[in-house]
């Protein structure tokens, strides 16, 4: 079972993660490579939208936890480069409707280019699975 962690001494999360997730040291472990806003036909999602395309990377992370037998609750940590910062509030409303409590930890940082000049955003991700 995942738990989120929290300290008194540390202030509280300003977007939609924990400031640590604790897990047992059991399952299966699925790391998962940068997803961006490509669909399964390869277009991009969202062209100029960072809502939207925060939306169909969650749907891809989504999409491969499922493919390796676990859910999004499974993900215990996620990475986010994005194009600007300044979307940091969208992204995190739209994190909030794809990550239940306890909520993965995070890092998000702003990165000058991405593969494709297309690409807003990017998360990679890790799940743990529970054996069975």
């Amino acid at each position: 079972m995942k738990e989120q962690i929290s300290s008194p001494k540390l202030a509280k999360p300003n977007g939609h993660f924990s400031q640590a997730t604790a897990i047992e040291a059991q399952g299966k472990l699925v790391f998962i490579s940068g997803m961006t806003a490509r669909t399964a036909d390869g277009s991009v999602a969202g062209i100029g939208n960072v809502e939207v395309q925060t939306r169909q990377v969650c749907e891809n992370l989504k999409a491969a936890v499922e493919a390796a037998g676990g859910s999004l609750d499974d993900i215990v940590r996620v990475d986010v480069y994005v194009r600007n910062i300044e979307h940091f509030p969208t992204i995190h409303k739209v994190r909030a409707e794809y990550f239940k409590a306890p909520v993965p930890a995070s890092t998000m940082v702003e990165v000058a280019k991405m593969v494709n000049a297309e690409y807003l955003i990017e998360i990679s991700a890790i799940a743990v699975l529970p054996n069975g």
